[in-house]
């Protein structure tokens, strides 16, 4: 088997141990709970839209393993094409779900970085992690799992590394090593997408040093792997289960965040991927957020172009032209383009890998990441200035009270427009779900934050050639070197 059908998928989450909690309660079923259905069913959209063949078409690809069909959120990026064909997707799958589909993801960029990493290591200590990396993912493949990435760390201080921790569970680390395994200790969170996976790809959180040997770990787990307790975060789709009607604007998309508690964790050997190379983990961490910062843009461009439908929609229920609001509308279409497009000129620049990989260039990578911080919001804001106070203020009555038999009459008769007051009500809800709700994602932090990407600018922006080009240019023949700052 190669491709799942969404009955098959939804009935692997059916069979996985529950180990999940929200509000003190754990969830039983990820598939009904009101805390996680949403997010499984945007997740199972991936198999669900496989019987279309242009669908199809967008979502899978052909494994260089094994030469058979395989989902896109499970294959190798070897050509610029494929990271086109991703960023494709990733835009596509906001149109079908309203938000993202980190589930799958972060998974594929963790995947992707460590085939690099694996390769690495093994050419310099000799170790056979790549072959084992290879007969996982062949057989995920194979499977066609949906496959969580967990980067972060809790990290504690920032001032100390992991190793200089009051509590070294802070970084997650292994505490024993033994013939069949590592065992580790600590945490990851803010992780997306886990109630929709079958498994779960961890990469070390940083670039550590000597002394932090210990957190130098990668490995893949299934999620419902004994002692891992996970906690589902507040989210905005929590009042979803009290939602009816045009409340909950997107039946069947959503996403969660969770944090993951690793209490002696036994890993197996064969799933073991990094134990203790410190050497490689700044090299892994740079290999996840190339292409995760290049595609991001093509994210958050899916989603600015539900925030332009939902924001003309409201509009022309108000009785307004879109012609009033031109400007505004071209702004919003060069954010999107301009987010995308960079995530299509960081594969198209970037370069071939020994191991046959392709990496995304990390200068326009770190590039597009402070365009995505700054740019959808700027798109929020212009659709709910199109929109008008009816998809920004929160002041429009609720689905309940819209369809009360004692004042729903009075609610839709001064509701009403240029269109009919649900039509409205439900165009201006998803303005809502859009800009300030459920569908936003993680633009400012979501695959690093801001300032971390602008470190990488700096240091990949090669500032020495361009202050040369300039003193050539300017015909100065000394040298004029940098000054030591000042200190305060």
């Amino acid at each position: 088997m190669a491709l799942r059908t969404y009955a098959e998928y939804i009935d692997s989450l059916k069979k996985m141990r529950p180990n999940i909690h929200k509000f003190d309660e754990l969830i039983e079923d990820v598939t009904t709970h009101p805390a996680a259905k949403y997010t499984v069913e945007g997740h199972g959209k991936t198999y669900k839209m496989l019987d279309d063949p242009q669908e199809r078409e967008i979502l899978t690809t052909t494994s260089h393993l094994t030469g058979e069909p395989i989902s896109r959120y499970l294959s190798i990026i070897r050509a610029p094409e494929d990271m086109y064909a991703n960023s494709r997707m990733k835009r596509h799958m906001f149109h079908l779900a309203g938000t993202c589909t980190g589930g799958r993801c972060a998974g594929w960029n963790a995947l992707n970085a460590m085939y690099i990493a694996t390769y690495e290591m093994d050419e310099k200590f000799g170790t056979e992690y790549q072959n084992r990396f290879l007969e996982w993912l062949k057989d995920a493949q194979a499977r066609d799992v949906t496959i969580a990435g967990a980067l972060t760390d809790p990290k504690g201080d920032r001032t100390k590394p992991p190793s200089m921790q009051d509590d070294p569970d802070m970084n997650l680390h292994i505490v024993e090593r033994r013939d069949d395994g590592i065992v580790v200790r600590g945490a990851k969170v803010m992780i997306c997408g886990v109630a929709a996976a079958n498994e779960i790809f961890v990469l070390p959180g940083s670039a550590y040093r000597e002394a932090d040997r210990d957190y130098a770990v990668s490995f893949v787990i299934p999620r419902d792997i004994e002692n891992l307790t996970m906690v589902e975060t507040r989210h905005p789709s929590d009042m979803r289960e009290y939602e009816e009607g045009f409340d909950s604007p997107v039946k069947d998309g959503g996403i969660t965040q969770a944090y993951l508690f690793f209490e002696d964790v036994l890993i197996p050997k064969e799933r073991v991927f990094m134990a203790g190379e410190f050497e490689f983990t700044g090299n892994a961490v740079e290999y996840f957020i190339a292409p995760y910062r290049a595609a991001i843009g093509a994210c958050v461009a899916g989603q600015g172009d539900i925030k332009i439908g939902a924001a003309i929609l409201t509009a022309r229920a108000n009785g307004l032209s879109s012609k009033v609001f031109n400007d505004k509308l071209v702004r919003m279409h060069v954010n999107n383009e301009t987010t995308y497009g960079m995530g299509i000129a960081a594969a198209a620049m970037g370069r071939m890998h020994p191991s046959g990989a392709w990496i995304c260039d990390m200068l326009l990578s770190n590039v597009n990441k402070v365009h995505v911080a700054m740019l959808p919001y700027d798109t929020s804001r212009l659709a709910q200035d199109i929109a008008g106070g009816i998809g920004e203020t929160g002041c429009m009555p609720s689905y309940k009270d819209f369809n009360s038999e004692k004042y729903g009459e009075l609610i839709k008769k001064y509701m009403k427009a240029a269109a009919p007051a649900e039509a409205r009500a439900r165009a201006a809800r998803l303005v809502e779900w859009t800009t300030i709700g459920a569908g936003v994602p993680g633009c400012m932090h979501g695959g690093g934050s801001p300032d971390g990407a602008k470190l990488f600018i700096r240091a990949t922006a090669d500032l020495e050639k361009k202050v040369e080009i300039a003193r050539k240019l300017a015909g100065i023949s000394e040298e004029i070197l940098e000054s030591t700052p000042r200190k305060k």
